[in-house]
């Protein structure tokens, strides 16, 4: 896969700019982790060559000095809101991100609630932290939030909240997805330190937009398709340009809220040390760009596959007309359209030709391989093991699996399992293969053949199960699908 993005670099450029910016305060640093800590395949993939854990491998560095604090909108437990990449709840990712954060050396002192007003699963998902030995606290909604500063900063607004009690010098506030209310939390917490007579002090480290790329870059224009359900929009920093004269990008939402920190800022020291939102950021992604077409490409397919996930929400009245229109606009904008993701074309010309469903698997050096419905096997399982065969140099007319492996299972699902569909999904032609593996040399090698699936591309024609989702996802392959149900 073509590199377009120095992580090495990054690492060393960001870690340094993150030291200077707790040097700026003395007591108390509250750093808002934007984006995701842990697994941020976004950035992976719209900047190839940067690693999903970065952020973890700074924050790595300040281990002894940090403690982190996760934040979860109350209404996102409710909805049931879902991290898309992993297919798990955001109330379950919360539970994840701590024993990972665990497993790893990192504190994590406590979870807030925000947005909160006493909901059903939310409380619930509050005594289950807590059976767990986890400090809970809850923020609350506020009138007017965030142009009515007076309200906001005042024992009505912030002061409502409940003081977060941190124990180290560096407080990271991350979340398990973006709108979960991370910014205010600092600034609540600032509100509260200085009631106490604390000197605490705010950045924020998001990595999207790229401030020093353009408004209309493919890269900055992927943010928004990713935060389409939240209506984010990127916007020329006008508080930047005023101060400096000089044009960044920054999005709609830290804009709006400036005014808020800046008041709080002033009413704390006297007098605020950010004159607009980009200089509360420490971000250097822009700097490590080493190949920018390679990182335009990966952008607007990562636009086409967002769209494409998006349908499937609207489809189940998970996402909202607008959603699509807007993902459609920001495609219009780029002179793109669904079939500019290669698998897609080739899955659905195949699927036109043979009358069945189909999926394609386009490789990370561009070569594309289809599979068919069959009596045995679905789509995926069967393009599935046609690629693992070209990976491994197999030839296609070889049987990895057996017939007489492949039936056993299936009398298995329809006779005791009460399933309807006797072929296999992903994961029975995974074990049915492992298994063949100990006598079958060509099978050993395809299943070897399995790593080189990261971040490969996978269209399918048809509506796939939450079981080869969940299968194809842990493989790395970066999948979409058509609305449309399987046929029978």
């Amino acid at each position: 896969m073509k590199q377009g993005f120095d992580n090495e670099k990054y690492l060393h450029l960001q870690s340094e700019k993150i030291r200077e910016r707790i040097g700026c305060f003395d007591n108390k640093l509250y750093l808002e982790f934007g984006g995701k800590l842990f697994d941020d395949y976004h950035a992976s993939r719209v900047l190839p060559g940067f690693a999903p854990s970065s952020k973890l491998q700074m924050l790595l560095e300040l281990a002894d000095q940090a403690e982190l604090v996760i934040a979860i909108n109350a209404d996102d437990i409710e909805k049931n809101k879902m991290r898309g990449d992993l297919g798990i709840t955001y109330d379950d990712e919360v539970l994840r991100l701590i024993e990972l954060y665990r497993e790893k050396g990192l504190y994590v002192g406590s979870v807030v609630l925000t947005q909160y007003q006493g909901q059903t699963g939310t409380a619930a998902f509050r005594t289950k932290l807590e059976k767990r030995g986890i400090p809970v606290y809850c923020h609350y909604r506020i009138d007017g939030y965030p142009k009515n500063i007076p309200l906001i900063v005042s024992e009505e607004g912030y002061g409502k909240n409940d003081y977060i009690v941190t124990s180290r010098p560096l407080v990271v506030v991350t979340a398990p997805g973006p709108g979960s209310g991370k910014m205010a939390t600092c600034l609540s917490q600032l509100y509260h330190e200085h009631k106490r007579g604390i000197r605490a002090g705010y950045a924020k480290f998001e990595t999207f937009p790229i401030w020093n790329l353009p408004l209309d870059h493919p890269v900055n224009m992927a943010y928004e398709a990713a935060t389409a359900d939240l209506n984010d929009v990127n916007m020329i920093d006008s508080f930047h340009l005023s101060a400096y004269g000089v044009s960044t990008v920054n999005y709609n939402r830290d804009i709006e809220i400036f005014p808020v920190l800046n008041a709080m800022f002033q009413r704390i020291f006297g007098s605020s040390p950010y004159k607009s939102p980009t200089d509360m950021g420490v971000n250097m992604a822009g700097y490590c760009i080493t190949d920018d077409e390679v990182c335009r490409e990966a952008s607007r397919q990562e636009i086409i596959r967002r769209y494409y996930e998006t349908i499937i929400k609207h489809t189940d009245q998970e996402a909202t007309e607008e959603e699509v229109f807007k993902i459609q606009f920001l495609m219009n904008t780029l002179g793109i359209s669904g079939e500019d993701r290669q698998a897609v074309a080739d899955a659905r010309k195949r699927a036109a030709a043979s009358g069945d469903d189909c999926a394609a698997i386009e490789l990370t050096d561009g070569r594309l391989i289809t599979g068919q419905t069959s009596e045995l096997l679905g789509s995926c399982s069967a393009v599935l093991l046609n690629t693992l065969k070209v990976i491994a140099g197999i030839d296609h007319d070889h049987l990895l699996i057996s017939r007489e492996a492949l039936e056993p299972i299936q009398r298995l699902k329809t006779q005791y399992l009460g399933s309807k569909n006797p072929r296999l999904h992903t994961d029975e032609t995974l074990i049915a293969l492992s298994i063949s593996a100990s006598g079958n040399a060509d099978a050993s090698r395809a299943l070897d053949a399995l790593s080189s699936l990261q971040g490969c591309q996978l269209h399918c024609t048809s509506r796939l199960s939450k079981v080869d989702l969940s299968t194809l996802r842990k493989l790395g392959l970066q999948v979409t699908m058509e609305p449309a149900a399987a046929q029978k």
